[in-house]
């Protein structure tokens, strides 16, 4: 079965950083991509950053652009988000997902991770 496990979360203020981490089993990223997605209450889950597995090609959202940085680790079979000068408005759970390819839209994904919290104080 297709396992995904996060960490990293966590509380920080405002201007903190995080890193959240993304743990496959098996083949769940190659040949795909991963995604990192975000959703608050009442609101869409939405579209943060991905990754092509094989050649690293990467996606950001428009409001993480040069602050999330996602890359993996393919030893690892790890994939990463890290995240700089975060802002209150970061706040959310913030979920991975395996898809076939890279795509903002989270229908595209097939596998998602169990979400980790994160939090943003002023």
């Amino acid at each position: 079965q297709v396992q995904m496990v996060e960490s990293g979360g966590g509380l920080v203020q405002a201007g903190g950083s995080l890193r959240l981490s993304c743990v496959g089993s098996g083949r769940t990223f190659s040949g795909g991509a991963m995604g990192w997605f975000r959703q608050v209450p009442g609101k869409e889950r939405e579209f943060v950053a991905g990754i092509a597995w094989t050649f690293g090609v990467t996606e950001h959202a428009d409001s993480v652009k040069g602050r999330f940085i996602c890359s993996r680790d393919i030893l690892k079979n790890t994939g990463y988000l890290q995240m700089n000068t975060l802002r209150p408005e970061d706040t959310a759970v913030y979920f991975c997902a395996s898809g076939r390819q890279l795509s903002r839209d989270p229908a595209n994904y097939d596998y998602w991770g169990q979400g980790t919290q994160v939090t943003v104080s002023p």
